[in-house]
C-alpha cells in the first residue's frame, strides 16, 4: 500500500545501514564475475521470505473472499492498493486488521532482526543449501489454505444455517420473496457474525503472524549446507 518510490528509498536506507554493520567479501569478489552469482542469491533469499509474509496476507485475502461469495458481498469490492486487482472489501478490512496486528507485535522489527542475523550467521558469498530453503519456503503454502479454512468455516456455517432457515420460512411463506427477505437477512447475519468474531479472529491472526516468523526463520536459519 505504501508509494513505490518510498519503497526505494526505504530499501536503500535499510541496506545501506546493514552494508555498515556486516562483514563483506574481499574486494577481489565484489570487482570480479563472481559477484553476479551473489547477487542472485541474496535476491532470491529476500524474493522468498517476501514470499512467505505475502501468502500470509493472502491467506486472509482469500478468507475474506469466500466470506464476501457467500453472503452476497462480493459486490461491494473495490482496487486492492497492495496488488492492483478488484477485491471484497471484507478482504480488504482483513488485511487492514492483519497489518495492525502485524506491526503491533512488532513483526516488522523481528524480521528486520532475522535478516540481519542472517548475515552474521551466514556472511555474504557463501553457499546456500537451495533444497533446504525451497521446501521450507513451501510449507508456507500449507497455511495458506489451512487459515483461510479456519477463518471461514465458523462465519460460513452460521450462513449456511441461516440459508436453510430462510428456505423454511420462504416455503412455509411463499409471499415473502427470497430476495426482499433472505438477502438482506444474510448481509445483516454476515455483520453479527464478523462482529462477534473480532476477539477470536484476532487470536489466528496472531498464530498466522507467529507462523509465518517461524517459517522465515527456517528459511534463514537453513541456509548453509551442514
Amino acid at each position: 500500500m505504501v508509494p513505490l518510490p518510498v519503497r526505494i528509498v526505504f530499501s536503500f536506507g535499510i541496506g545501506l545501514w546493514v552494508l555498515n554493520n556486516i562483514k563483506l567479501p574481499s574486494l577481489g569478489i565484489l570487482v570480479s564475475a563472481d559477484l553476479l552469482p551473489i547477487i542472485l542469491q541474496e535476491v532470491l533469499i529476500g524474493v522468498t521470505c517476501g514470499m512467505i509474509l505475502s501468502i500470509c496476507f493472502g491467506s486472509v485475502i482469500l478468507a475474506g473472499e469466500k466470506i464476501a461469495a457467500t453472503s452476497g458481498l462480493a459486490f461491494a469490492s473495490q482496487v486492492d492498493p497492495s496488488s492492483g486487482a478488484q477485491s471484497p472489501v471484507i478482504s480488504q478490512i482483513f488485511q487492514l486488521f492483519l497489518l495492525v496486528l502485524f506491526f503491533s507485535l512488532n513483526g516488522h522489527l523481528i524480521i528486520f532482526e532475522l535478516i540481519f542475523q542472517s548475515y552474521e550467521s551466514f556472511p555474504i558469498g557463501g553457499m546456500v543449501s537451495y533444497k533446504n530453503m525451497i521446501e521450507n519456503a513451501l510449507l508456507s503454502t500449507d497455511f495458506l489454505f489451512r487459515t483461510a479454512v479456519m477463518i471461514v468455516l465458523p462465519i460460513v456455517s452460521i450462513l449456511f444455517f441461516m440459508n436453510v432457515g430462510i428456505g423454511f420460512i420462504t416455503k412455509s411463506a411463499p409471499q415473502l420473496n427470497l430476495f426482499s427477505f433472505g438477502f438482506p437477512m444474510t448481509i445483516l447475519g454476515t455483520f453479527f457474525a464478523l462482529y462477534f468474531s473480532v476477539d477470536a479472529l484476532q487470536f489466528v491472526f496472531g498464530e498466522l503472524i507467529d507462523e509465518a516468523i517461524g517459517i522465515i526463520k527456517l528459511v534463514l536459519g537453513d541456509l548453509s549446507d551442514g
